[in-house]
């Protein structure tokens, strides 16, 4: 496979020999190095890399060009090269129209001339924009493919395990793909989906864990005892374990699914803090994920089914049989989206019908009218997402208006988005289709009447519920099965039913000494990716105070 390109772009050619000559010396073993002398020149050339097929990894390109300017120039090349990363090499008097471009060309970072030393300047911005490139870059493949239907549920489950714990694979259709009937050829009684490995070995409508073992997760743990347990992978759980990992708490992580739990498939987050132009829940998960295995977390790919408790220790039971023991657990399982109560809905999930999984299935929707249900921040990342590939995109709310439940920059962009509709006061009552979705249903509340709708494809995003029935047992919940924890567990000023100790429980401690909570899972939690982050870093203070009394 040829090299990923970097492509510098400057009229100026005493600058524009500065900018190859540093991208050569530090990246040139990686990438490929090209330049351009404007803007036309750069854009023919990209045309001509397209036609080779040949990946461009970063435009690093001078604001203050004659006839077409650094952000004209970005704002064409999205078009021809929409993944490739984008920074502005600018002078101080151009920092304003620098980070308008952030919004107005998704310009991703600018950088001010000149920028010696480039080892403290240049360098370490453009590392983090390439390492970010190369986490979704998909090269000529060589890698695990992925046969079968595009309605199988079991396939989509495959897509996101591996999407989600950042395995790259490709995805081929079996009905629609020649290269997918190809190696079907001769094969014709082997079960779907079918996962074939570069080795040479394949899998036949596998489960999570044998995909985990072939790839290489970690399925079981390396000791029995550990400091601190955490059930669950999302923000809370992940932000825990780097601070209980990095304050030498010997901490082990188990998360059924993938790393970053809800928030890990977001297309686009754009509030958190320090992004100034967004990232997306993948790349937040990539990132928390490193810093915790730095510092020593261990990370199995495993399901908790049961707690128990003995004198100090804490036990988790996992699905394999397995048992490992702690003095101390946090429980940070997150949520999962609610279901929609309506006929053919239940028939149909997976079949194009779709809780989440806009990240797995938009490329599928391409050319396509496909419909959003919920009006929160999710539904809109997805509609965003969505619109990129879809022909269109209609959001139902059944408010009468997003600005109840979204945030106001994301009601700008969907306002600002031409094929994405908002249908207020709508909701699906009915799904229609056979082996895939065909139709659906809206009902208008304001008129009282029912209009049917053709798509293929439904995604909601109505709320979210924990999974907390295994631990019902265990420890007190409130009426949605959220968890009680700390001043929630007080009646009338008394510590909860069988609480053995003098003291009340700590701010995040549930009705069980010893076990924590954090996240969304956590009754009265505010639904937010800092507010998770905060949580699960202040659960490691009470973890200490907790084993600091043992």
């Amino acid at each position: 496979m040829a090299k990923p390109i970097l492509l510098a772009v400057d009229d100026d050619p005493e600058v524009l020999r500065a900018v190859e000559r540093d991208l050569r010396r530090e990246y040139g073993s990686r990438f490929r190095v090209l330049r351009a002398g404007s803007g036309e020149a750069a854009l023919d050339a990209l045309r001509q890399l397209k036609l080779r097929n040949d990946p461009v990894a970063l435009m690093l390109v001078d604001q203050r060009m004659p006839k077409m300017t650094g952000v004209e120039f970005i704002e064409q090349a999205n078009a021809i090269y929409p993944e490739a990363k984008r920074a502005l090499l600018t002078a101080y008097a151009d920092t304003d129209a620098a980070i308008g471009a952030i919004n107005k060309a998704r310009v991703d970072y600018y950088l001010m001339k000149p920028w010696d030393p480039p080892e403290e300047n240049f360098y370490p911005v453009l590392n983090d924009l390439l390492d970010d490139w190369l986490a979704s870059f998909r090269p000529p493949f060589e890698g695990i493919r992925v046969l079968g239907h595009r309605w199988s549920p079991q396939a989509l489950e495959i897509k996101s395990f591996l999407a989600g714990n950042h395995v790259p694979y490709q995805w081929l259709d079996v009905e629609t793909d020649d290269e997918a009937k190809h190696l079907l050829d001769g094969g014709a009684e082997r079960k779907l989906p079918l996962v074939l490995f570069p080795d040479g070995e394949h899998l036949e409508a596998p489960d999570a864990s044998q995909i985990a073992r072939k790839v290489g997760l970690r399925t079981s743990a390396d000791q029995q005892f550990y400091d601190l347990i955490i059930i669950g992978g999302g923000p809370a759980g992940l932000a825990a374990a780097v601070y209980g990992a990095s304050e030498g708490l010997r901490t082990v992580m188990v998360e059924r699914q993938a790393p970053g739990g809800q928030a890990g498939t977001s297309s686009r987050i754009e509030n958190y803090l320090g992004f100034p132009s967004g990232l997306s829940g993948a790349d937040l998960a990539r990132r928390a994920v490193a810093q915790a295995r730095r510092f020593g977390v261990e990370m199995l790919a495993a399901e908790a089914v049961e707690l128990r408790c003995q004198d100090s220790y804490r036990f988790v039971k996992l699905a394999d049989g397995s048992e490992l023991s702690s003095h101390v657990i946090l429980i940070s399982t997150g949520v999962a989206w609610c279901k929609l109560d309506v006929p053919g809905t239940e028939r149909l999930a997976g079949a194009g019908v779709y809780y989440g999984a806009a990240m797995t299935e938009a490329i599928s929707c391409r050319g396509e009218d496909v419909y959003v249900v919920g009006g929160a921040n999710s539904a809109g990342q997805a509609a965003m997402h969505l619109s990129k590939y879809a022909r269109q995109v209609t959001m139902l709310v059944r408010g009468v208006s997003l600005s109840a439940s979204m945030s106001q920059y994301l009601i700008d962009q969907i306002a600002a988005t031409p094929n994405i509709i908002v249908r207020c006061r709508a909701s699906v009552v009915e799904a229609h289709g056979d082996a895939s979705l065909e139709a659906i249903v809206v009902a208008d509340l304001e008129t009282e009447t029912h209009e049917t709708l053709p798509t293929k494809s439904l995604f909601i995003f109505i709320g979210a519920q924990p999974h907390t029935d295994w631990l019902a047992q265990k420890l007190e919940r409130d009426k949605y099965g959220f968890i009680l924890s700390g001043p929630d567990l007080l009646h009338e000023g008394r510590k909860p039913k069988g609480w053995p100790l003098e003291r009340e429980p700590f701010l995040l401690e549930t009705s069980t000494p010893g076990i924590f909570v954090a996240g969304d899972v956590r009754h009265g939690s505010v639904k937010r990716v800092a507010s998770g982050v905060g949580e699960g870093s202040i659960a490691v203070q009470f973890i200490h105070q907790y084993l600091s009394k043992l």
